[in-house]
């Protein structure tokens, strides 16, 4: 393949590589966005001031989603004959359970209440103890929350629990109630003697898809260098094979050897060593030459 088909090609997936790379580094800020959203309602709701339940929830309507967290005051009484427990929620590191118990307002309608979570037995997953509610007349200030999914692989729950806080399938053991959210409780007077543990306020961490965002944005740049470091080795590569095939091309051509041609004579190195010691001494010679005539 010539060069430049090559490194056209090198190029090419370098910006397909690069339009990943934006994609997912877009998908990342749009999350990160998302969780900051979430983020300024729990700071902006978490801890305003209690308002009748009427005030942001008519009979039958659906939460409003600016309205999340928003703390409302309830007065009526528990309905303890038709509390609920749902299993597999997460709490203090252990597979824990939560309390509802749905809530018979003055006005008639039927709210339910998140009362808190119970750690499961020592002997038993179900919890020890569960807490009775305060009976009679109550005054309940709860925050709002939404209606949680029903289970995607329909998993069941045996009776007196449910899977998930599915206002749905909570109705379907409890009866009729208020189908637009339900309430995390905060206070209840009067207090009973024992509740259950109070559930954490949601977390405040804005989670790594701001990073992870960046760090998409970096891989598309470190892939065009990438591609352009190959580019510059091949080229430079190329020009030093160039170089070496002009200079073997300018070097002289040893004339060949004849196998008629007269062979060498062979030169003993140590007497040209000692030839070339010194020059011969004239005088000694002739003084030889006497001797050997005498």
């Amino acid at each position: 393949m010539p060069a430049g088909a090559r490194w056209a090609m090198y190029v090419g997936i370098a910006i397909l590589f690069a339009i990943a790379c934006a994609y997912l580094s877009n998908w990342q800020f749009s999350r990160n966005a998302e969780r900051s959203a979430q983020l300024q309602l729990v700071a902006d709701n978490y801890d305003a001031t209690p308002v009748p339940l009427g005030d942001l929830l008519a009979p039958g309507n659906d939460l409003t989603p600016s309205d999340e967290w928003r703390p409302v005051r309830l007065e009526g009484q528990y309905l303890s004959d038709e509390q609920l427990l749902v299993r597999n929620r997460a709490h203090n590191g252990s597979a824990a359970y939560e309390q509802l118990v749905p809530f018979r307002l003055t006005d008639g309608r039927t709210f339910l209440v998140d009362r808190g979570w119970l750690p499961p037995g020592n002997s038993q997953s179900l919890p020890d103890d569960i807490p009775a509610p305060p009976s009679g007349q109550v005054t309940v200030e709860v925050r709002l929350r939404p209606s949680e999914a029903a289970p995607t692989s329909g998993r069941t729950a045996e009776a007196g629990q449910v899977p998930t806080i599915n206002l749905g399938l909570v109705a379907e053991q409890t009866g009729p109630i208020e189908p637009g959210a339900y309430g995390l409780l905060m206070s209840e007077s009067p207090a009973p003697a024992t509740a259950p543990l109070t559930v954490d306020p949601p977390s405040d961490d804005p989670g790594p898809y701001l990073s992870y965002a960046i760090q998409w944005i970096l891989f598309a740049l470190m892939g065009f260098g990438f591609i352009t470091y190959v580019i510059v080795s091949e080229r430079k590569l190329r020009r030093e094979e160039a170089e070496e095939e002009e200079d073997d091309e300018l070097s002289p051509v040893p004339a060949p050897v004849s196998e008629h041609s007269e062979p060498r004579r062979r030169v003993d190195p140590v007497a040209l060593h000692r030839a070339r010691k010194r020059p011969k001494d004239r005088d000694a010679d002739d003084e030889d030459a006497l001797l050997d005539a005498r």
